[in-house]
């Protein structure tokens, strides 16, 4: 039984996740998602891409992150567990690459694994999967 709650406990979002690209295959960042009153919130822990710059701030960004440091840059707001399934959407994500916010939606996968991340703008969009760091 105790195995089983563990089990369980792990299909989320919450935890620390390497962001790969899906363009190039590259791991570009460790993100941490946390929970807060039912809500995920995520934050660049670590730049992990070869050219990133430790200086970087978030230069396209549109709103109060605008000039802010990439690492510890609050990217992911506002995601809700959907009702009776182990989804989480609702929420936005930030590409601070291009200060795009997308509507978003997490799917943990492989027994919380790994992190489908789903941003999307109308029927259009894109997504990555993650991968839990341990």
């Amino acid at each position: 039984m105790l195995f089983a709650g563990t089990a369980l406990a792990q299909v989320s979002p919450v935890g620390t996740w390497r962001n790969i690209d899906d363009k190039t295959g590259e791991a570009k960042a460790e993100i941490r998602i946390t929970e807060s009153g039912g809500v995920l919130n995520g934050r660049i822990e670590k730049r992990l891409a070869k050219d990133a710059k430790p200086d970087s701030v978030c230069e396209e960004c549109k709103d109060e992150r605008k000039g802010q440091p990439l690492t510890g840059l609050e990217i992911i707001r506002g995601a809700k567990k959907a009702e009776g399934r182990d989804v989480w959407e609702g929420g936005k994500i930030l590409d601070p690459e291009n200060g795009r916010e997308y509507t978003l939606r997490l799917t943990p996968i492989e027994g919380g694994k790994r992190l489908e991340v789903r941003g999307s703008i109308g029927p259009f969009g894109r997504t990555q999967t993650w991968v839990r760091v341990q």
